[in-house]
Parts: C-alpha cells; structure tokens; sequence
C-alpha cells in the first residue's frame, strides 16, 4: 500500500513538473517572440560596420575587412547537387529529417559546454544558422539560443526545406566579402556555381565554418584542405558520392584564382586578422567596425618588400625562388615589417604545380610564421648556455674530424651490432678543420665540429631550455634530437628566431613580439592596448658576449671575409647565418637564414623553396645581401650605436681561459722508465717538464667546468673518441714540440 501511494506522488509531482516546464516554455517562447523580426522578411540584413586595420601612425589603412557584400541570388536549380549534398554534410546531416532544431546536435553540444565549463560548441541546424546570420550575433549566449531555436521553428512553418537550403546557400558569407554560393564560387574559381565540381564544392562548402581561419589566401591552407577531404570522405561514407566519384574528387588539384587586393602589407595584415578573429570571433571582426592599431612601420614596410623582391630576382639563378623578411624593435618587441613571401598576388612557381605539396614559391603563405629548419642561426643559444653554465668565448674547442656516436670507433666505423648510418660525423661548411678554436672563433664562423661539442658540454636539454626562455616555442618534442640541434635539425619560425635574438640585443630582457599597439570596438571603447612589459631570462654579462662574438667583423673575416653581406660599414651589427642541407644530398642546401640586429633593429631573412627543392646558396649568399640592403636603407640617417662590451672573464682553468698547451713536471725513475710512484728517492733523477694536450674532457667536469677536473674523463661516453682523434691528428698535423705522452726512451 505504501509503495503504491509513493509511486502515486512521484507520478503527480512528474506531471506537475512537467506542466511548469510546459507552461515554462510557452512563456518564454512568447516573451522572446514579441522581441523577434518576422521570419519572412530574413533577407533585411542589419547594418555592418567594417573593420580597418591601420599602421602605427594611424595615417595608412591597410585594409578594410567586409566593407562590402559581394551576393548574386541564384535558383535552387542552378546551385549543383554536389554543393547541397556537401553543405549538409558539413553543417547539418539531419537537415531534412528535423523541424528546424537539430536536438541530437543540440544536445551533444550540450554535453560538450557542461564538460567545458563554457559554450564551447552551438549544435546549429542549417535552419538555425541562416536565423543567426540574417538576424542575431554571433553571441554564446543562452537567451541569443533561444531565440535562435523560436525563429528556426517560425521559418520552418513557413518555408520548405528546399527554400530554406536556397536561403542559406545565397546568404552565408563565404570569406573574401562573398556572400552567397555564386558570388563565392566567382570569387575563388572565377566559375558559376553550377559549374563547380565536387572538390572544389568540398573546399567552399569548408569555408563557413571559420571563414579567416579557412581563407586560401591566408595561412591555413593545410587546414583547409584537411577540412575539404573531411567532409568529401563524409559524403563518399553517407553514400552522396560514389567510390569512382571519391577517389577522383581526392586527386583533384584544386587552383585558387589569385587575389588581387588593395591590401598594404598582405601577409601582415593576415597575421593580424587571424589574432583579432581568434580573439574576438568572426562576427565581430568582420560587422563590429573594429579600428585596429597596427605596430607596423609604413616606410619600412615598403623598404622591406624592395629588398626581398630585388633579392628574390637575383636568387632564381641559384634556384631560390622565395624569400621572407621580419623586422622588430627590440626595445619593445614590435613588428614594424614583415613580407611573408616575394609576392603575395603572384602566381604559384612553377606554373601547375599543387600548393602545400610540390609550389617552390606560394605567395599567400606567410614563411615568417612556418616551420623551417634554422641551420646555423641556432647556434648563439647553445654557446649562450654554454656561456651561462660557466665557459667562456676564450675556452678552447678543438675542431678536427670527430666520432660522436660512442657505439662507433673515432674513425667513423660502427660497432658490432650498430647501425652505420647512426654514426655521426659531422663536417664544416668548407670541409676544413683548424685544429684549437676558442668559443668565440668557433661561433664567429659558424664552425660545425666545435659546435657539436659545446652542445655536448651545454647540455641539449640545458640548451633547449635556453631557446624556450628567449622564445622558441616548437621544441616540444625533446626526444626527437641529438647533437645535430646545434646545427639546426628543430624546425622554428622565423617569427620566434627574430624575437629571440632581440633578448641578445637587450641583455638579456624578453618581451612578447606584437603587432597590434591598440583595438577600440564600433563606439571607440578601448578592447586592448599595449602595455610594456619584459622580464630578465638571461644574465647580462652572457647577452653581452654573444653580442660581443656576432658583431666582431674581424672574428668573423676568416669564414665571410671583410667585406661581406654581413658587414654594415661602420655600423656595429651582431649577425648570425644559417643553412640546412638536403638531407638527400649534403652538397645542396635547403633553407637559408641571415639574423642580425643593431642596438635598435633586429631583422630576420630566409630564402629558400616553400617545398624544400636544393637551392644553390648558402646562408650568407641568398639571404645575407637582402638582409644587408634592408638594414643599410632602414637605418639610414640614423645615430651610430655602439653594444656594451662584456667584462673580462679570468679563470684558474688554463683551458677555459685560452690555454691548450698544459705543462706539467713529472719525476722519472732513473732504472727503468716507470713513473715513480712505488720507488724509493735514491732512484729518481730531477723533475722533466712535459706538455700535455688533451680534450677538454679530460680537463673538466662538462656540468662544472670552473670546479674540480673528473676524477676518471673516461667515465664520460664522449671521452674516448674524442681523445683518440685528436691524439691520431696531433701525430700527423702538429709540429709544437712534445705532447701529452713521454718520450719513447720512457715509458709511461
């Protein structure tokens, strides 16, 4: 009886619930309802304020974001079957089988914002977003939802689903200020609609979604074509398309029509865009009437865009076919010029080629912010830590041919067991070696041997932690190198590269690199603002050296010369080249660098192909000379600045301090030979001088160098190979008198 009468209370308090959520919901329906436009009159767009980005100076825009709509209304029967079919994969499977809301899709979202702990996800049915963008903003807001979700059902009650996939189809932007499936498929392919096959329906039908991010003309390609083969396999999975028709559809080449803009400063502005969207949303960005304040320096913009299109002629006789350029002020880390290719409206090179997979020139892509291996200009960051852990630009390095893989013997032949490609030999870039190098001269000429070793005395990990806290950001995967780091196997942006080198230039102070020095909304509020900031992540006394060795002409003439492209005159320049080599040939080269950087400017070059193709030149060649002329014409007129010298560094390690040759007085025993350790003094005879030569493990603990020497350097796994190389080179390249064993009348 009494589980009967429980029973009867839950079932009356489940209807009485149920009836206020009923009644709930009439409520609130006919509360918002009487706020809402009329269904029918969708296509009365509100007014768009647009976006203007502006130089630092405020005095040039350099651009305009959807200051116009470009719409042509086309009949259903004009749009193909293919964009339909792609459009409701992408955005809405259920499309035909709901009322206007998608509840699956609702509640999944829901899900998602719960877990969240934000609005994460929208759940939107086709119906639902044309409402959102014929009425309301784009808004994560609950009460936004609901009248989106009250509309949907209005307009479902009045149109077929066949009118309302019309409307969406000629009323959603596209990017680019194209509205509408037409104007879209003018815009990209210069096509009409009906002519776009089902490839290049994949790619518009991708846009929507994040019109900036997806842009083909910005930097995401990649991630655009991913999202195009998505929703092509989608369509080949609900069966829209057949095998044949998939398979065909993956090997299309898709080509974009060029963009022909009156954008300033393309590939910067596209940077910006893609903050502010991110930041803000598409649909403030492109109807909010955003003023935003660019860090950019006009004049040299335009310097910077001279150098590397004349630097670009001049390297395709060397099979460079592209360049880059960024330019900061190192005081505050803005950018004042960047040119993300040679030609943001030109053509892909060579002519047929598909972009993202074999173009050695695309113009729409932005090299300063892609992956690209550094070469030598890594180095500074290990011979800083090195620098900062304790040795010093007059420790001696000895740069001769040297084993580094412990498993292989010092002449390069592998162990039993061992893989001989995992020896590790390296060269210098002229194939010589010079026998004792300081730090200093090894940086200086970008020397490769010594390099390997102070990355080995360093630390990699020590290193890596070095580059992190001057800014590098794409280290994240330790377990990928080895002592190849040092010479640029890690994969960087030229954007962090250049920002790193500016702690260098400013003793060791890191700022964030920006562009963006103020944004205020449609009513002049105030939404962001650059605010000085930076923090110490290197000691003083270390920047100063590493400023000191880069900006020595006369340290670096052995390897440049005098007179070189890294060379401002008169005028003081820390600088540093890189080249990667063609991991298929080691005679070819791939990218090429040139960072350097005076008191008040730091700027970055790379050239080289966007497909990696060998190139002819080296670091100092294809880049060098378009750094050069940037720096010469950007400075010009500009006060002489001078870098604070470091202080002296004076150790009681004679190596550290530039000393090699190590004399030290033995007692010989007058019978036999043997040192005299287990004789009594009547059998000795006086003390012999002799001078050692060894590795510099064998004189200091690498974690500790200014500390006690090891008690046993053949502990290290570096040890013996590196002292049987130079033992086997000193027997046949040194002439300076005894060396590290006695004579053969004694044994030792």
């Amino acid at each position: 009886m009494e589980r009967r009468q429980l029973l009867s209370h839950v079932v009356l308090w489940g209807i009485i619930a149920l009836f206020i959520l009923i009644v709930l919901f009439i409520l609130i329906f006919f509360y918002y309802s009487r706020q809402l436009p009329n269904p029918n009159t969708w296509q009365d767009r509100r007014v768009i304020q647009s976006t203007k980005i502006y130089d630092r100076e405020n005095k040039n825009l350099l651009y305009e974001i959807h200051g116009e709509e470009k719409r042509t209304i086309i009949p259903f029967e004009e749009i193909p079957k293919v964009v339909k079919d792609a459009t409701i994969v992408a955005e809405d499977v259920e499309f035909y089988n709901h009322s206007g809301v998608n509840i699956r899709g609702i509640l999944r979202a829901v899900w998602t914002d719960i877990k969240g702990g934000a609005l994460l996800e929208g759940g939107s049915s086709i119906t639902q977003q044309l409402i959102k963008n014929a009425y309301l903003s784009s808004e994560r807001t609950f009460s936004r939802k609901i009248k989106e979700v009250i509309l949907a059902i209005a307009l479902e009650r009045r149109y077929s689903k066949d009118e309302i996939l019309n409307f969406y189809l000629n009323q959603i932007p596209y990017g680019s200020n194209s509205y509408g499936i037409e104007a879209a498929a003018q815009t990209y392919f210069n096509k009409h609609a009906k002519e776009l096959n089902a490839a290049e329906a994949a790619y518009l039908t991708a846009l929507p979604r994040a019109t900036s991010y997806y842009s083909p003309y910005g930097n995401h390609g990649e991630e655009l074509k991913s999202r195009a083969n998505y929703i092509l396999g989608r369509m080949h999975e609900l069966k829209y398309i057949s095998d044949d028709e998939y398979n065909n559809a993956l090997k299309t080449t898709v080509n974009f029509v060029g963009q022909k803009t009156n954008i300033s400063a393309p590939h910067f502005v596209m940077f910006i865009r893609d903050y502010i969207t991110e930041k803000y949303g598409e649909d403030v960005v492109e109807k909010g009437g955003l003023k935003v304040t660019t860090t950019l320096n006009f004049d040299l913009q335009k310097i910077a865009e001279k150098s590397v299109e004349d630097g670009a002629k001049r390297n395709e006789a060397f099979n460079v076919k592209n360049a880059a350029l960024l330019a900061i002020d190192p005081k505050t880390d803005q950018i004042l010029a960047m040119v993300g290719s040679k030609n943001y409206d030109g053509t892909s090179e060579p002519e047929g080629c598909e972009p993202g997979k074999n173009c050695q020139f695309e113009p729409n892509v932005n090299v300063t912010t892609r992956l690209r291996q550094p070469g030598s200009a890594f180095k500074p960051f290990v011979y800083a830590t090195a620098i900062n852990n304790g040795y010093t630009p007059d420790t001696v390095i000895w740069d001769i041919p040297t084993e580094f893989n412990p498993q292989c013997s010092w002449d390069g032949i592998a162990g039993p067991g061992v893989d001989p490609e995992t020896c590790y030999k390296p060269k210098n870039y002229d194939g010589k070696v010079r026998g004792p190098v300081t730090l200093k001269q090894a940086l200086a000429n970008s020397l490769n041997i010594p390099s390997a070793k102070v990355l080995y005395l360093a630390g990699i990990n020590n290193s890596i932690d070095m580059a992190e806290s001057l800014g590098i950001t794409t280290l994240k995967d330790r377990s990928r190198y080895g002592l190849s780091l040092v010479l640029g196997a890690a994969e960087v942006k030229l954007l962090d590269m250049t920002s790193a080198y500016s702690v260098f230039d400013q003793e060791g102070i890191k700022r964030e690199p920006t562009g963006i020095l103020k944004i205020e909304d449609g009513n002049g509020q105030v939404l962001e603002e650059y605010k000085e900031q930076g923090q110490r992540v290197m000691k003083e006394q270390v920047a100063r050296e590493i400023n000191e060795i880069l900006s020595d002409n006369n340290a670096r003439a052995p390897m440049f010369g005098l007179y070189s492209t890294l060379s401002l005159g008169d005028r003081p320049a820390a600088v540093k080249t890189g080249t990667t080599q063609d991991p298929k040939d080691e005679t070819k080269s791939r990218d090429a660098w040139t960072i350097g950087y005076t008191p008040s400017l730091v700027a970055g070059v790379w050239a080289g192909n966007n497909d990696n193709t060998p190139v002819d030149k080296s670091g100092s060649g294809a880049a060098g000379p378009i750094w050069n002329d940037f720096m010469k014409k950007a400075l010009a007129g500009t006060p002489i600045e001078n870098f604070t010298k470091p202080e002296p560094i004076l150790t009681d390690k004679p190596i550290l301090n530039g000393q090699y040759q190590i004399t030290v007085n033995l007692k010989i025993n007058k019978n036999n030979g043997l040192l005299s350790t287990d004789k009594t003094p009547a059998d000795l005879i006086q003390n012999k001088s002799f001078t050692e030569i060894h590795e510099i493990l064998y004189w200091l603990d690498k974690t500790n160098p200014q500390g006690p020497p090891p008690n046993n350097p053949e502990n290290d796994s570096q040890f013996k190979n590196w002292e049987e190389s130079l033992q086997n080179w000193l027997k046949n390249n040194y002439s300076g008198g005894p060396y590290n064993y006695l004579p053969k009348d004694y044994d030792s």
